[in-house]
């Protein structure tokens, strides 16, 4: 005879590993540092091609009025506020990748430890079973 209760479990254990369980389960394998520490290094090199690809634009944008109008005190403006520009956004886009990065170590945690709870319980249902 079949227990409700079993196969409604088992149903949600099977669901829950097909579509969130595999990226949860790749999550859980790394301590919660260094899993957002590397995406968050990831983060700021992929925010840096972007910068330096939007800077270029803006110079190849400019080129005119750069070529006619080209100075030290010109050169040394825009180099401090491309790099000032650059240090604010890195600094800003590192600090919301850790807290997204962490969010998501810490949810993907929680979602394992109710399967891993929910696979106790079903073990205990079957070993009630057989006594």
């Amino acid at each position: 005879m079949l227990d409700e209760r079993k196969v409604r479990l088992m149903t949600e254990l099977a669901l829950y590993e097909q579509n969130q369980g595999k990226e949860d389960f790749k999550i859980n394998e790394y301590y919660r540092n260094d899993y957002t520490g590397f995406h968050t290094i990831c983060s700021v090199i992929w925010v840096t091609i972007g910068y330096v690809c939007a800077v270029g634009l803006a110079v190849f944008a400019a080129m005119d009025f750069l070529l006619v109008n080209i100075s030290k005190t010109l050169v040394i403006t825009l180099g401090l506020g491309i790099a000032g520009g650059y240090a604010a956004v890195l600094i800003i886009y590192t600090l919301i990748s850790q807290v997204i990065f962490r969010n998501k170590h810490r949810e993907a945690r929680e979602r394992v430890k109710k399967f891993n709870y929910n696979l106790t319980k079903l073990l205990k249902m079957y070993e009630k079973e057989k006594q």
